[in-house]
């Protein structure tokens, strides 16, 4: 089992960043598919992007392209999630979420909630216009 922290949310204008942190603890050498996923009220849990901390080109949602940009730290055990030019229907509760799998797994389903076993715990980011 695998514990995730997020850290990093808060509220900023549109136009500006937030740079979200997800720390891993615990059997993280199995947990190599990582993503971040966000909520809204009301709305389903959605995509936003992953990333195989083995190595490979992460995924990205189209509503982010070009916007958000998923990276990692090995050594701290550590996945970011930086959000540059922030719109208002960005605001959600973004979660990091992690599951055992291979680099081609997280190709195919790494956007789908469904696959992840281990999620943390939640950081709101609300972005005004």
């Amino acid at each position: 089992q695998v514990q995730l922290v997020e850290s990093g949310g808060g509220s900023v204008q549109a136009g500006g960043s937030l740079r979200l942190s997800c720390t891993a603890s615990g059997a993280t050498s199995s947990r190599k598919c990582m993503g971040w996923f966000r909520q809204a009220p009301g709305k389903e849990r959605e995509g936003v992007a992953s990333i195989y901390t083995g190595g490979g080109r992460p995924s990205y949602a189209d509503s982010v392209k070009g916007r958000f940009t998923i990276s990692q730290d090995n050594a701290k055990n550590t996945v970011y999630l930086q959000m540059d030019s922030l719109k208002p229907e960005d605001t959600a509760m973004y979660f990091c979420a992690a599951f055992a799998g291979s680099w081609r797994s997280l190709m195919s389903r790494g956007l789908a909630p469904y696959a992840y076993s281990d999620w943390g715990q939640g950081t709101q980011v609300t972005v005004s216009s």
